[in-house]
């Protein structure tokens, strides 16, 4: 398969996550816990990772792999309490927060292009979670864990500066192991443990979601990356959020307004206009 092929499919994948998420009757610290265990065991089924890998990033490692376990349990929560489409807005507001972050974290300049699509994106979330036109938050919990769904994943994408000769293949397995030792407390100490979560339909649910959405999808999301400019590869990979929209009203029923439409224009054409080098602002950038 051609590598714009494989990362296109990882797209189309993780945009579409939601789903299996919504339909698994288990709390959401055990969907997060044994996805990173079952996607974790495919990858290494497929590849042995280096050990002086992980020794020479054993910190940001820990930090990424931990975000990750946590931005899984908020994401899926935002799941349960408002729609696929709009989780998944909220979600894609992370590198927006990474953008606000960068002058601190990295001592990077904050461009005039991304001041715009900064400014472009806050007021896209205005309108996805109803403050505009409305003067209030429409199905605000939803939000609210979207939206620290969101800041984890916005310290994943951080710590990735950080790492230093490991593949992403590797860092991977590494990152979904950690993933789930992090979120095994949670699991265990806050939402307990029931053998009647587990029936035939579950256990298949789980097996799609460890197999296919994490690991499948990581082994085609890397093997392609590697092989795509990195321009080519930033503007695909907004294929996910608009999978997710599309999926959430055809298969879910779930419809948004049209100021939520707006809304998510704005949010996705933002982010997208972040990776398009423009004339305009080369001077600037």
């Amino acid at each position: 398969m051609p590598a714009r092929l494989k990362y296109i499919a990882a797209m189309l994948i993780f945009g579409s996550v939601g789903l299996p998420v919504r339909w698994l009757p288990l709390p959401s610290g055990w969907i997060a816990l044994l996805r990173g265990v079952i996607g974790c065991l495919f990858l290494l089924a497929l590849r042995r990772p280096e050990p002086a890998a992980f020794k020479r990033n054993w910190i940001p490692l820990l930090i990424s792999g931990t975000a990750i376990g946590l931005n899984w349990i908020f994401l899926f929560e935002a799941y349960r309490y408002t729609t696929v489409a709009v989780a998944t807005l909220m979600y894609y507001l992370a590198p927006v927060l990474v953008l606000l972050l960068l002058p601190y974290v990295l001592k990077e300049k904050l461009t005039l292009k991304r001041w715009l699509t900064v400014g472009a994106a806050l007021v896209g979330m205005a309108f996805v979670s109803g403050v505009v036109p409305y003067g209030k938050l429409s199905g605000s919990r939803g939000i609210a864990m979207g939206f620290l769904a969101a800041c984890f994943y916005a310290a994943v994408m951080l710590a990735n500066r950080f790492f230093k000769d490991i593949n992403g293949m590797d860092r991977t397995v590494y990152q979904l192991a950690i993933a789930a030792l992090a979120v095994l407390p949670y699991a265990l100490l806050r939402e307990g443990f029931s053998v009647a979560w587990f029936d035939w339909r579950s256990v298949l649910l789980l097996l799609l979601l460890g197999i296919v959405y994490t690991g499948f999808a990581y082994w085609l999301y890397f093997d392609g990356l590697g092989q795509l400019p990195g321009q080519s590869a930033a503007i695909l990979s907004y294929i996910d959020p608009v999978a997710a929209l599309l999926l959430s009203a055809a298969v879910l029923g779930e419809r948004m307004s049209l100021w939520q439409l707006l809304g998510a224009a704005l949010i996705l054409g933002a982010l997208l206009l972040n990776e398009i080098k423009i004339k305009v602002f080369r001077r600037h950038s």
